[in-house]
């Protein structure tokens, strides 16, 4: 079903009340927000605020708590493993690239295209039918992927010998190798130009456009503010505003807490 602005009035994530402790500290206390299918919703917050370790929640890399973490139609995130929850269409990038450096970015392409592969070792041993054809539907689907990154010239490059701004976007490009629904990038921009943070806004609005929805942290306001539908501010674990960009803007609260500690960037 659609809403007035052309978005499903199903969530695709919704994160309810979620703690998540180490040790002493509280380093998520009680956040709760929803993510509508088809929107592009930024993180906000200064350094060590909780974004990261909702990510690693939601991913499977971290168990809450307290809390329920909800997927699609009611499919509980909670202690499913990651591998799993890839299955169900969720994909992430990480704060630090996590790229196979000593691969070619074809090859870190394919990696990503695993958990929507259905061969075992005998169709690989006796190059079956199902073999010939799905190694042709993934060689085809790993260059479309590349020339959409603009990295068809350097396939055979390995990953090491890559630019910073391609590496970024050869992650991004191996996470939607597993064909997601759902995509939570940890800062993409984060080390890239001006020239190179603008091909990424053009990037996540057209992942967007081709059916993606996007959970995105990110410090840069120039990459938050012009690309976000919603935005959500996390401030020492915990949620301090949620709301439309020029909302966020505005909010006395988020310029005490965030944006006038960092300035408007």
């Amino acid at each position: 079903m659609k809403g007035g602005n052309g978005l499903s009035e199903f969530p695709i994530l919704n994160v309810e009340n979620v703690t998540k402790r180490f040790g002493g500290v509280t380093a998520l206390e009680n956040i709760s927000f929803s993510v509508q299918r088809g929107s592009i919703v930024s993180l906000i917050g200064p350094n060590g605020a909780g974004k990261t370790t909702l990510f690693n929640c939601i991913t499977g890399l971290a168990s809450p708590e307290e809390g329920s973490i909800y997927y699609g139609e009611q499919v509980l995130l909670n202690r499913l493993d990651p591998h799993d929850i890839i299955g169900k269409g969720i994909a992430r990038t990480f704060q630090t690239i996590r790229l196979f450096k000593h691969m070619t970015a074809f090859e870190n392409v394919l990696v990503g295209m695993h958990v929507r592969t259905r061969l075992n070792l005998l169709d690989s041993l006796l190059s079956t039918r199902r073999f010939k054809v799905t190694e042709k539907r993934l060689n085809t689907h790993g260059h479309r992927l590349l020339a959409f990154f603009g990295l068809s010239g350097r396939a055979h490059d390995l990953a090491l010998n890559l630019s910073y701004g391609h590496q970024r976007k050869l992650e991004m490009a191996r996470a939607l190798a597993s064909d997601p629904k759902l995509l939570l990038l940890d800062e993409p921009a984060a080390g890239m130009n001006p020239k190179e943070k603008k091909e990424l806004l053009d990037l996540i609005r057209s992942i967007r456009d081709n059916g993606v929805t996007i959970l995105l942290i990110e410090h840069d306001m120039k990459v938050v503010m012009p690309v976000s539908d919603n935005i959500v501010v996390f401030d020492y674990g915990k949620k301090i505003a949620e709301g439309k960009p020029v909302e966020i803007q505005n909010h006395p609260r988020v310029i005490e807490a965030y944006l006038g500690r960092r300035g408007h960037r």
